[in-house]
C-alpha cells in the first residue's frame, strides 16, 4: 500500500523556549542582554528591516498605498528573526521609542504574524516596550509592564515616509534631466538648502554702512576707568562719519566731566533648561565643533550602554526629543545630590519646571543622565575624550537645570559732560549658583567682573584720553550647523531626528561645503536652489513646510487620516511638475568651476568637475581631449610647492602622493582627513591632514617633518 505524502511540520526545539527580544542595535542588545539573563534572546533589527523598494516609487500614485519589501541587505537578519520567532514563548518588539521605531515594531510584528505565527499555527503574544532609558531598573520595569503598538504614531510616520518619497522620487529626476544626475530633492532637506543659500544673497547684497563709537577714558585719584558716549544733548548718540566724530571729541576734550547719576541693582541669571535634540546639537557646535551627525552618533554611544567597570549601563536617557520635561525620578536624583554636594544654598525650594513649546510633542523627557552619581570625571576612564565631552555637557546642564540663579551686583554710572553723556558700569559675582556645575560660568564671571573707583553723585572725574573708533555695520552671519538647527526648530521644519540627517545629506550632495564652522552654498546648491525656488516656491517655502509637519503631528494623534494629508500635498505637487517639466530649460554643463590648472596635454584651461564620486579635474578641450585627474587634495607636507592627489597602486591599491613626482617622492596609504566632506589642514603648517587609526583611536595627523601635529578624533 502507498504511503500518503505528508507535509512536515517545522522541527520545534525541545528545549525550554525564550522570550525574545528584539531592538535596533547590536550595542544595545549587548546591554540589554547582560541585565534579562540566560530565559531571554536579544536580538538586533540594526534598524528598518522593511522599508519602500530603493529601484521604484513604490508607492500607488491614485491609493497612496506603500509598497512594503523587505530590505536587500536584510533578508538574512529577517531570517534570523523569523527562526528565533519559531521558538519564542513570546516576544517584545524593544526598537527606539519614537516614530521611526514603532514604524519598524510595526513592520516586525507583521512579518512574523504572517511568515511564524499564521504559518505554523502559533500562539506567542507579541508586545512593545519602549525603554526610555538603557538601565536595569527601566528594562526590568517596562519588561514586566508591555504594551500595544501604537498605531496612530505608525500611521504618523508612514504619512510623512509616503510624503517625502513622491517629494524625493518625482522631483529628483527633473533634477537628473534639467540639471545633473544624482542630485536629489528633499521635503526638509530643500527648505534648509533655501535657508542657506538665501542668507547667502542677503551678505552678497549687504552694503555696509559706516558708524563711530566714542569711548572716554577717565580717572579718579589715579584708579582709570573708561566710559561710553551715549547721548548727545539728551538725544541717542549717532555718529555716522569721521567730521561729526572730530566734533565731538572736541567738545569732550573741552569739558569738565562730573558724575551725575549712580544705580546699584541685584541682578541674577536663571539657569537653561536640560538638553533637548536641538540644543545639544547646537551646544555641541558650538563649543567643540561637533557636526550635529556626529553630536547624535556619540549621544547613541552613550544612550546605548557603556561598559562602566564591570557594569554595562546606559548613561544618557534616550536622546532624540523635543520636550524639557525631567521625569520624578530625574528631578529626585538631582535636588538630592545638589543638597548632598553643595549644600542647601545651591537648592530652590521647589524643583524648577519648564515649558515646552505649543509644537512639542512630548513623548520623552529632556536629555539627562540616567544616574547623577556618575559624574563625568568619576567616569572619564571609561570614555573615549568625545563621549566625555558630550556626556560632561549633559550631566552639567541637568544638574545646574534644578539649582538656584547665579547672582551678581551690577553698578550703572551716568557722567555728565557740558551737554553730553557717557555711560560707565561694573559688576561682580555674589553667589554663583548654578555656575558651581555649568561649564561657561567661569568665562562669564570674568566677564562681568568689572571694577569702577568709589565714585558719589555730583564728584568731579578728570579726563584721561579719548578714543573715537570708526567701525561699520555687518551682514547677518553665515549658518552654523548650531544656528541652522536652531532656526529650523524655531520655524518648525522638521523634527529631533531629521536635523542631522538633513545636513548631512546636503553635504553629501555637494549642495553646501563649510568655512570654518560657517555653511556656505556651492554653486551646484545655489543652481538648484534657484531652479526649485522659481518653479516650487510652495514647496521650498519655510511656511509650508513647518504648516505639513503641523499636519502630520494631527495624524500622531489621531485627528487627521494621514492619507488625507497626503492627497492635500499630492495633487498641486504633480500639477506644478508637470507645469515644471515643460518649462524649465536645462542648465547643465554649466556648473563647471574654473581653476589655476592647466592641461599637461593639451594646454587648454581645466575645470573642477562633480561625478559620480566626487569632484575632479577635467579638461576643457574635451571631447579632443579626454584628459582628467584627480583633484588636489591639498598642500603636500614634504616639498610645499606641490598638492597631494589620489593614485593607485598596480595592484589597484589607493594611495596618496604628490603630485610632482618624480621630483618629490612623497607618498602615503593613509586616507587624507575630512570633516564633513571638507578636507582638514593643519592650523600650524598648513599642510593637508592625514587620517591614522590604531586600536580605538583616530587621529588627524600631520606628516610634515618637524610638525608634531595630531588631533584626537576618536569617537
Amino acid at each position: 500500500m502507498a504511503t500518503q505524502n505528508k507535509k512536515k511540520s517545522p522541527r520545534v526545539s525541545s528545549f525550554r523556549r525564550k522570550k525574545l527580544v528584539v531592538v535596533e542595535s547590536p550595542s544595545k542588545a549587548t546591554t540589554i542582554k547582560k541585565y534579562l539573563g540566560k530565559d531571554y534572546e536579544v536580538l538586533s533589527s540594526v534598524g528598518h528591516v522593511i522599508d519602500l523598494p530603493k529601484s521604484r516609487m513604490g508607492v500607488d500614485l491614485e491609493t497612496f498605498e506603500p509598497e512594503y519589501i523587505v530590505m536587500r541587505d536584510k533578508s538574512k537578519v529577517i531570517k534570523e528573526l523569523r527562526q528565533a520567532a519559531k521558538n519564542a514563548e513570546a516576544i517584545y518588539l524593544a526598537s527606539d521609542p519614537d516614530r521611526e521605531g514603532e514604524a519598524i515594531a510595526w513592520h516586525i510584528k507583521n512579518d512574523l504574524m504572517k511568515h511564524v505565527l499564521q504559518k505554523y499555527h502559533l500562539s506567542v503574544p507579541i508586545q512593545r516596550v519602549k525603554f526610555n532609558e538603557i538601565t536595569k531598573n527601566e528594562i526590568e520595569e517596562k519588561i514586566q509592564s508591555p504594551e500595544e503598538i501604537n498605531e496612530k504614531l505608525v500611521q504618523a510616520q508612514q504619512g510623512r515616509r509616503v510624503i517625502d518619497r513622491i517629494f524625493g522620487y518625482q522631483l529628483s529626476p527633473l533634477l537628473w534631466k534639467k540639471v545633473k544626475s544624482g542630485l536629489s530633492a528633499g521635503r526638509v532637506q530643500s527648505v534648509a538648502l533655501r535657508m542657506i543659500c538665501e542668507r547667502e544673497t542677503e551678505i552678497r547684497r549687504f552694503v555696509p554702512e559706516e558708524y563711530w563709537e566714542i569711548t572716554v577714558h577717565l580717572q579718579k585719584q589715579k584708579k582709570k576707568f573708561e566710559a561710553l558716549l551715549s547721548r548727545i544733548d539728551g538725544k541717542k548718540v549717532e555718529i555716522l562719519s569721521e567730521a561729526e566724530a572730530k566734533k565731538i571729541v572736541e567738545r569732550l576734550e573741552k569739558a569738565t566731566y562730573s558724575v551725575k547719576d549712580m544705580k546699584t541693582r541685584i541682578s541674577s541669571r536663571q539657569s537653561q533648561p536640560p538638553f533637548i535634540t536641538s540644543t545639544l546639537q547646537q551646544v555641541a557646535n558650538t563649543v567643540y565643533g561637533y557636526s550635529t551627525a556626529k553630536t547624535m552618533q556619540i549621544a547613541q554611544q552613550l544612550y546605548e550602554g557603556v561598559d562602566i567597570g564591570s557594569i554595562r549601563t546606559g548613561l544618557i536617557t534616550y536622546m532624540r526629543t523635543d520636550s524639557t520635561r525631567i521625569s520624578s525620578v530625574g528631578l529626585a536624583q538631582a535636588r538630592a545630590y545638589i543638597e548632598k554636594t553643595f549644600g542647601k544654598d545651591y537648592l530652590p525650594e521647589t524643583a524648577r519646571v519648564f515649558s515646552n513649546k505649543q509644537s512639542v510633542q512630548d513623548a520623552h523627557e529632556a536629555i539627562r543622565p540616567t544616574n547623577v552619581e556618575y559624574t563625568p570625571e568619576s567616569i572619564a576612564q571609561y570614555l573615549t575624550p568625545e563621549q566625555y565631552k558630550i556626556y560632561s555637557l549633559i550631566w552639567k546642564r541637568f544638574v545646574a537645570s534644578q539649582m538656584v540663579a547665579s547672582q551678581y551686583e551690577q553698578v550703572l554710572v551716568e557722567i555728565e559732560a557740558d551737554g553730553l553723556t557717557l555711560q560707565a558700569s561694573a559688576s561682580k559675582y555674589i553667589f554663583d549658583g548654578y555656575q558651581r556645575v555649568y561649564d561657561l560660568g567661569k568665562a562669564e564671571k570674568e566677564e562681568k567682573t568689572r571694577t569702577l573707583p568709589e565714585l558719589s553723585i555730583g564728584e568731579k572725574v578728570d579726563l584721561v584720553s579719548i578714543e573715537p573708533e570708526q567701525k561699520f555695520t555687518t551682514p547677518p552671519p553665515r549658518y552654523t550647523e548650531a544656528s541652522l538647527v536652531k532656526e529650523m526648530e524655531e520655524k518648525g521644519i522638521g523634527r529631533p531626528s531629521t536635523y542631522a540627517p538633513t545636513i548631512r545629506t546636503l553635504f553629501e550632495r555637494h549642495y553646501i561645503k563649510k568655512e570654518g564652522k560657517s555653511l556656505v552654498p556651492t554653486l551646484l546648491g545655489e543652481k538648484v536652489n534657484e531652479l526649485l525656488s522659481n518653479h516650487f516656491p510652495q514647496l521650498v517655502d519655510v511656511s509650508f513646510t513647518a504648516a505639513m509637519e503641523s499636519e502630520l503631528d494631527e495624524v500622531e494623534i489621531g485627528q487627521k487620516p494621514w492619507k488625507e494629508v497626503v492627497k492635500d500635498f499630492y495633487q498641486p505637487f504633480s500639477q506644478i511638475l508637470q507645469t515644471a517639466y515643460e518649462n524649465i530649460h536645462s542648465i547643465k554643463g554649466t556648473l563647471d568651476e574654473p581653476t589655476p590648472y592647466t592641461c599637461e596635454l593639451c594646454g587648454k584651461p581645466m575645470v573642477k568637475k562633480l561625478g559620480r564620486y566626487g569632484y575632479f579635474l577635467a579638461c576643457t578641450g574635451w571631447p579632443e581631449c579626454r584628459n582628467a585627474k584627480p583633484l588636489p587634495l591639498g598642500k603636500c607636507p614634504k616639498c610645499d610647492t606641490g598638492v597631494v592627489v589620489e593614485k593607485k597602486s598596480r595592484g589597484r591599491r589607493v594611495f596618496y602622493a604628490c603630485n610632482r613626482y618624480p621630483d618629490c617622492d612623497f607618498s602615503t596609504f593613509l586616507k587624507p582627513a575630512t570633516r564633513d566632506t571638507q578636507q582638514v589642514v593643519c592650523p600650524k603648517c598648513g599642510s593637508l591632514l592625514f587620517t591614522k587609526t590604531e586600536k580605538k583611536k583616530t587621529s588627524f595627523l600631520c606628516l610634515k617633518e618637524g610638525c608634531s601635529y595630531e588631533e584626537d578624533v576618536s569617537v
